[in-house]
């Protein structure tokens, strides 16, 4: 293997200085988990349990970064309800910014040199017409399986925050900022929502601790009976005033309910009170997943761009 240096938190700060610039003119190019949000998220609850399985590579035109590389390499990943999954091939993350395309065969060949003898995964842009052609002339193909019915591509959805209705929680419900819920409460709502998770109380440290984390736009929605029945977090880029929701989950013993669609309205006005005038949110693409989609269409998102997963088998 090649260039085995790994990420840091000052890496994650250079990068989603890209994302911000990239944003600003070409915010279709931005994949799932290339985002300004997206890269403090993935960091942040990530870190401490697999940060010695990410290395990256960093390039720069003077002193600006204009392309970065991030690969996810194998790795144990252990729940909280004791199972274990085992990650065996290596997928990346990585963004080119458009005025620097020329490196997009640079980053390809550092992949293929951390990931040698694996099978590896990468997501695109439908935009990244000239990277599509790139990785294609480097042996990947479209990932038939991750675009299946019960695959795993991804949409990133956009609205103006112009407009936003009120939201309205059934009675006795009420929201709360992460601060006033707690940090046990936070990581349990968190850990109810997406079972079985291998979040915990250094994760959300460790996300707290990222740059772009304010604990007035993590919000919370607690249940009469005290349960934090949803939660989500807005990550504020201020430079192109949007704020993305990353992640949004509900307690499965309070789905439909509208508490997602209650938090997010709120979440959009407390945005909007922060100077913010633009968001987004990322969902699953697949028809199983169609719910989700339903909801945050029914909040005035539209699709911005949309994965395209290509694959390249070990040897």
């Amino acid at each position: 293997m090649t260039d085995f240096e790994l990420v840091t938190a000052v890496d994650v700060q250079l990068m989603q200085g890209l994302a911000q610039r990239v944003t600003a003119t070409r915010p279709d190019l931005i994949g799932a988990g290339a985002s300004y949000g997206e890269l403090a998220w993935i960091w942040g609850q990530g870190s401490t349990l697999y940060g010695a399985t990410w290395p990256r590579r960093l390039w720069f035109s003077g002193a600006e970064l204009v392309a970065w590389g991030w690969a996810f390499l194998p790795r144990q990943v252990r729940r909280n309800d004791g199972s274990v999954k085992n990650v065996t091939g290596a997928n990346l993350t990585y963004q080119v910014h458009p005025d620097h395309t020329k490196l997009i065969d640079d980053v390809i060949d550092w992949y293929d040199g951390v990931a040698a003898g694996l099978e590896r995964t990468v997501c695109l842009t439908d935009a990244e017409e000239f990277a599509r052609k790139r990785w294609a002339a480097h042996g990947y193909e479209t990932d038939v399986e991750a675009l299946g019915d019960d695959g795993d591509w991804t949409q990133l959805n956009e609205r103006d925050l112009t407009d936003v209705e009120q939201p309205a929680l059934p009675d006795g419900f009420r929201f709360r900022t992460a601060d006033e819920a707690g940090p046990e409460a936070v990581v349990q709502a968190h850990v109810d929502a997406w079972a079985p998770s291998a979040y915990t109380a250094q994760s959300y440290e460790n996300v707290r601790q990222t740059a772009a984390y304010r604990a007035d736009l993590h919000v919370l929605v607690e249940a009469p009976d005290g349960t934090m029945a949803s939660s989500t977090i807005m990550w504020f880029d201020e430079a192109n005033k949007t704020v993305e929701f990353e992640p949004v989950g509900t307690h499965p013993g309070y789905r439909r309910l509208g508490l997602a669609r209650a938090m997010m309205l709120h979440g959009m006005h407390l945005a909007q009170a922060a100077d913010a005038t633009h968001a987004t949110v990322v969902c699953l693409g697949t028809p199983e997943h169609s719910g989700t989609k339903r909801l945050y269409f029914g909040l005035g998102f539209r699709e911005l761009s949309r994965d395209v997963p290509l694959i390249k088998t070990a040897g």
